[in-house]
């Protein structure tokens, strides 16, 4: 596999930078920590620190890996 090819198979490569794994990150601990501090309510934090590790999980973890198994698809099929 060619270094061209290897950085295609990068989702991040393709992302603006407010959609980069940092910015992600940031932007939930943000969240959860404003969250705490303008309120002080678990039962706001808990479950908003949840989802935004749903979001991470998703975001961060399947769908590059959903995106690097696509594009080897698309790669390896035949051209019509």
């Amino acid at each position: 596999m060619t270094q061209n090819s290897q950085s295609s198979l990068n989702i991040w490569h393709s992302k603006p930078w407010w959609c980069q794994p940092w910015s992600i990150i940031l932007t939930g601990i943000t969240v959860i920590i404003a969250s705490w501090l303008l309120f002080h309510f678990l039962w706001l934090t808990i479950p908003l620190s949840l989802l935004i590790g749903l979001w991470w999980y998703y975001f961060l973890l399947v769908v590059p890996k959903l995106f690097k198994v696509y594009y080897q698809s698309q790669a390896n099929s035949p051209e019509i």
